[in-house]
């Protein structure tokens, strides 16, 4: 025979699931984005490169002047990894992340440029692919 506490328990346990409902359809949405977002960014092979030219740039006794205001390489570098961070769902070879993260300002649109000691400045974008290349020529 099943009384008024059964039917109070199991009604008790319908009303949890459909709470429950939304969270899951919540959780199932949150898994997704991470999961597209972990898609974005260079191929895998790729990213010892991006992390080189990060490196070699913070390393650098070079200046990186972005909108007329010079910065020392680790500066540069903490700069660089924030527009990677931020670009990083447009970015899909080292190329671009040169392109998207060290090539200019978004918001001036002005070049970045490299100044190392004895040498003229260079362009960012040219700099960092030099090096690009002569790392992956080794």
């Amino acid at each position: 025979m099943k009384g008024p506490a059964y039917t109070w328990i199991n009604s008790r346990k319908c009303l949890a699931i459909e709470y429950m409902k939304p969270i899951a359809a919540l959780l199932l949405i949150a898994l997704l984005f991470l999961s597209f977002d972990s898609l974005a960014d260079v191929p895998a092979e790729q990213k010892a490169e991006v992390e080189y030219l990060i490196n070699y740039l913070q390393e650098s006794d070079c200046r990186m002047v972005r909108n007329g205001k010079s910065y020392d390489g680790a500066d540069g570098a903490n700069h660089v990894r924030r527009k990677y961070g931020h670009f990083r769902d447009e970015i899909s070879s080292t190329e671009d992340f040169i392109e998207y993260s060290a090539t200019k300002s978004t918001m001036s649109g002005k070049y970045y440029q490299v100044e190392c000691p004895g040498e003229e400045p260079l362009r960012s974008r040219d700099w960092l692919l030099m090096e690009l290349e002569a790392y992956r020529s080794r």
